[in-house]
């Protein structure tokens, strides 16, 4: 549902993705040490690309005023520990 609301308002990609490899890599810091899955939980990564950092700081006011994510958007409601989530923009350093 969300994934359709944000291209609708122009978002070019939305994705989200449940961990199915979350084994100790042989370098870097696995999701696991960052996250601190409780027993049971699924790490989950999503991201959505714009054309640009202008791009998505005109989008998003937009979406989330969408009463159509209203019940998605409220912290009480939330199907994870949002105290848990990260988020950032990235500009992309390499592309095809």
């Amino acid at each position: 549902k969300a994934g359709k609301v944000w291209k609708e308002y122009g978002a070019l990609e939305y994705r989200e993705c449940a961990g199915d490899d979350m084994q100790q890599p042989k370098w870097g810091i696995p999701f696991q040490k960052r996250v601190k899955p409780k027993k049971g939980e699924v790490i989950v990564f999503s991201w959505i690309a714009y054309k640009s950092r202008a791009h998505r700081d005109r989008i998003v006011p937009k979406i989330m005023q969408d009463k159509r994510l209203a019940t998605q958007t409220d912290p009480k409601t939330m199907p994870f520990d949002m105290k848990r989530m990260s988020y950032g923009g990235f500009e992309v350093m390499v592309g095809r």
